[in-house]
């Protein structure tokens, strides 16, 4: 049996407060359909985080999964950049 691809999305720690979990904000622009300028929208993710080795700040990879719990149905693929 084949499973679906699962959606993955780059983003910014916000949260590392939780534990084993982040939140992970995630910004688009979007061409407005009819005055064309640019607009910044930005979505929030709760991820799970296995090892608890984020800290706000850093650049991560979440890919989509089963519930983990009542928010958390994402979870960290990889650390693209640690802050500074």
């Amino acid at each position: 049996m084949e499973r679906n691809l699962r959606k993955e999305r780059i983003g910014i720690v916000t949260s590392a407060a939780m534990e084993k979990g982040i939140t992970v904000s995630v910004s688009r622009r979007v061409k407005h359909a009819k005055y064309g300028k640019f607009v910044s929208f930005t979505s929030k993710f709760h991820a799970h985080d296995e090892k608890n080795e984020c800290t706000k700040g850093d650049t991560v990879r979440i890919m989509e999964t089963r519930p983990l719990s009542k928010t958390k149905n994402w979870r960290l693929v990889e650390i693209i950049e640690k802050v500074k």
